[in-house]
């Protein structure tokens, strides 16, 4: 079962996302906050795996509060952040934050329920390209994280493949390797970038140069 916190100060969203989500034999709501402040105890209440985090809220965002969460909560879930347009500059300093990827806010309930899933499992990155976007627009911050990494040649290879979004699997069958030995690639990745998942090891990858995000 998945369990889900949902933060957004409008009432009407966070009752439409519940009745969504509540649908699912495999997804279950188990708090709501109407402030970013409110994050950290409730997660700590109710250990979510998945916070959908509104961006933008009167009080503490969702930047500060996904911010906070990742550094204050022990294995922190995994933080979705709901936005209204894709290409808003918050969701990028979200994305920098901590936060595993966003969500529009006028996607349909199939997508929503998917992005949900998707996000749970880490094992792949939601909207690869949306992301690449967002950091070539915004462009990078110069960081030298994957200059200093010492990735070796086939972690190279693997973190290039999670750039486009492909699972486990789908990365060991393109690389002809079993699932196992490409987990451990991937830990090995996030490990040496000292990112907390994939998108973060995503971002450092763009951010850096190591993979140029205005190329398809």
């Amino acid at each position: 079962m998945i369990g889900v916190l949902l933060v957004d100060d409008e009432e009407l969203v966070r009752a439409g996302l519940k009745v969504i989500l509540d649908a699912e034999p495999d997804i279950e709501v188990r708090g709501e906050a109407a402030d970013g402040a409110e994050v950290p105890g409730l997660v700590r209440r109710f250990t979510p795996d998945v916070v959908l985090m509104d961006v933008r809220m009167p009080a503490v965002d969702g930047i500060t509060a996904t911010r906070h969460l990742v550094t204050s909560v022990p294995q922190p879930p995994r933080v979705l952040v709901l936005t209204t347009f894709g290409n808003d500059g918050y969701v990028y300093e979200a994305l920098q934050a901590g936060a595993t990827g966003f969500l529009l806010k006028r996607s349909r309930p199939a997508e929503i329920v998917q992005a949900v899933r998707t996000v749970a499992q880490g094992e792949s990155l939601l909207f690869p390209a949306a992301v690449r976007d967002l950091v070539a627009t915004r462009g990078g911050s110069g960081g030298d994280a994957l200059r200093s990494a010492g990735l070796t040649e086939r972690e190279g290879e693997v973190l290039r493949w999670m750039a486009r979004g492909l699972s486990n699997a789908e990365i060991a069958r393109e690389l002809v390797l079993g699932v196992e030995t490409v987990k451990t690639h991937v830990g090995n990745v996030l490990a040496k970038v000292g990112a907390r998942d994939r998108t973060q090891a995503v971002v450092a990858a763009y951010e850096s140069g190591f993979i140029d995000p205005r190329r398809p």
